[in-house]
């Protein structure tokens, strides 16, 4: 198979930042998380579980669903809580740049 074989639908590359963190919750649940800030995805987080291989889009809105981050990094209820509480203070407002 060759390139050409594609169809692209997009193909960007650009600069990102991102931030490794690990850290135990109170409830001692250990993560170890890549938060990658891109110009994509309206200016919502790239936030990557590293122990499980699970890379999600997320943003303030996101983090109100209820049982968003349960499904999505299959957690308990107590330990996406935690979670929560951390990405609510690294994931910031979403820039709409359209």
């Amino acid at each position: 198979m060759q390139l050409n074989e594609f169809d692209f639908l997009s193909d960007l590359t650009e600069d990102t930042t991102t931030r490794f963190v690990t850290f135990i919750t109170p409830g001692l649940t250990r993560f170890d998380l890549a938060i990658t800030a891109t110009a994509r995805f309206y200016g919502k987080k790239l936030i990557t579980d590293l122990q499980a291989g699970r890379t999600v889009i997320v943003g303030p809105d996101d983090l109100e669903e209820p049982g968003y981050l349960e499904a999505t990094f299959r957690l308990k209820a107590e330990e996406a809580e935690e979670l929560k509480q951390f990405l609510t203070l690294v994931v910031g407002v979403v820039n709409f740049t359209d």
